[in-house]
């Protein structure tokens, strides 16, 4: 089950970049027996191999995708054509994970986590990168 989760999000996310002032692509990721406690800013960091320093803060799943899952004046062909592509993503992420949660970590050149809970307690979701300068 977990691993038809992980195939819709790749899947889903295929070709869609991460508007910022620089585009990434999406990964989707699986830390298997990750759910049983609570999900912490320290633990990402250590799931993520950041070090405990690392600047984290958390936002809202339509936060992340205000730019690129509605159309913008200033959109080009492309970002107007993937818009529907996004809220797709979106809408798979809330049918197959709970307790989503958005991290960003870093600063300038940012990771982004959007993790959420399967019906087995793994965690799983998709991850890309924005720059911020």
């Amino acid at each position: 089950m977990t691993k038809e989760i992980t195939e819709k999000l790749k899947q889903a996310s295929d070709g869609l970049l991460m508007i910022s002032e620089s585009e990434y692509p999406f990964e989707a990721f699986l830390w298997s027996n990750q759910a049983q406690e609570p999900m912490t800013a320290q633990k990402l960091l250590q799931l993520t191999g950041h070090s405990l320093e690392t600047s984290i803060e958390e936002v809202e799943l339509d936060y992340i995708f205000r730019n690129c899952g509605e159309e913008k004046e200033w959109h080009d062909e492309i970002q107007k054509q993937n818009v529907p592509k996004f809220k797709s993503l979106v809408k798979i992420l809330k049918d197959h994970l709970t307790n989503i949660k958005v991290y960003r970590i870093g600063t300038i050149n940012l990771d982004i986590y959007i993790i959420g809970k399967t019906p087995s307690a793994d965690l799983a979701g998709i991850s890309t990168k924005v720059v911020e300068t």
